[in-house]
């Protein structure tokens, strides 16, 4: 998988790590992807939630210990 910009939001708790990604997906265009790591356990739902209503793609979803990696495709 080819991400081209990541984010750490680790540390930080709903709805910081929605806003953060939703900034970085402004930098991207369209087609790019965006990966975000976070140790919010609801972000998982968020994440969901976020692509739905925005349009940009869910491509990944993962847990890895007490982190979650989060892939978003710029819609």
């Amino acid at each position: 998988m080819d991400v081209h910009k990541e984010i750490d939001t680790r540390g930080l708790n709903c709805p910081l790590p929605i806003l953060k990604a939703k900034k970085a997906l402004t930098d991207l265009e369209s087609g790019q992807l965006l990966k975000v790591v976070s140790t919010d356990g609801g972000s998982v739902r968020d994440f969901q939630a976020f692509a739905k209503q925005t349009g940009n793609e869910l491509v990944h979803q993962e847990s890895l210990g007490d982190e979650f990696v989060h892939v978003l495709r710029r819609r």
